[in-house]
């Protein structure tokens, strides 16, 4: 399995599909890729409605003919504005598409869009001989202990920036719930305002679990 960062949020698994989740590319100065130059895109994952991750979500599903999986009002949003495959979820759900299992999170965080809104979310994906927990937008919360115990995501990628989604501290605390063996930070340093460390992220972790930094245009794989 490939995990590659392509900015922000924005993250390209491939494996025997290949599943894009929060692709905010037009727009985000840290983009690795424009939204033209992802082909044979199987799934589009949308945490929330905010434009830096649903940003391309909607264009790159329809050029991909790609399902397209977000919580319910989101996918009706899509499916308004021409994406043809949708799959929506809620909070606790677990869906099947392509043989990949996908369960939708809670996450702590706002979200709304055009002409709607709707609950923020993650995502756990049960890939083949791994499971990736994509936590979108949020704070820490003490259920992701239990995110941990029932789904044993062994790679998280986690907000650090602050402001609009917890912290490094905060982070931290959501590793030492997760219990994940890996940790890839996400949604810092795209702009001023959410500009962090990502080398004091792993410092404060310590053996708590591998932090893999990467940056845009990078991946990991496993």
């Amino acid at each position: 399995m490939k995990l590659e960062f392509l900015g922000h949020s924005c993250f390209l698994i491939s494996d025997d599909k290949r599943v894009l989740i929060d692709p905010f590319l037009t727009g985000n100065p840290s983009a690795s890729k424009g939204k033209d130059e992802l082909k044979d895109i199987d799934m589009v994952l949308v945490t929330h409605g905010h434009g830096d991750h649903l940003g391309d979500a909607i264009e790159i599903a329809k050029a991909n003919n790609a399902t397209f999986v977000a919580m319910y009002e989101i996918t009706n949003y899509a499916s308004g504005k021409g994406v043809e495959k949708v799959e929506p979820m809620n909070i606790g759900g677990t869906i099947e598409v392509d043989g990949i299992l996908i369960t939708m999170t809670n996450a702590v965080h706002s979200s709304d869009f055009e002409g709607g809104a709707a609950h923020a979310a993650g995502f756990v994906l049960h890939l083949k001989g791994h499971r990736v927990y994509h936590a979108g937008d949020t704070g820490v919360f003490y259920d992701m202990k239990l995110i941990g115990q029932l789904y044993k995501p062994d790679i998280s990628i986690l907000p650090i920036g602050s402001r609009f989604t917890m912290g490094i501290k905060e982070a931290t605390k959501a590793t030492e719930l997760l219990g994940s063996e890996y940790i890839v930070p996400m949604h810092y340093g795209t702009y001023p305002a959410i500009a962090q460390d990502p080398k004091e992220f792993k410092r404060r972790v310590g053996e708590r679990a591998k932090v893999l930094i990467l940056n845009p245009g990078e991946s990991f794989t496993f």
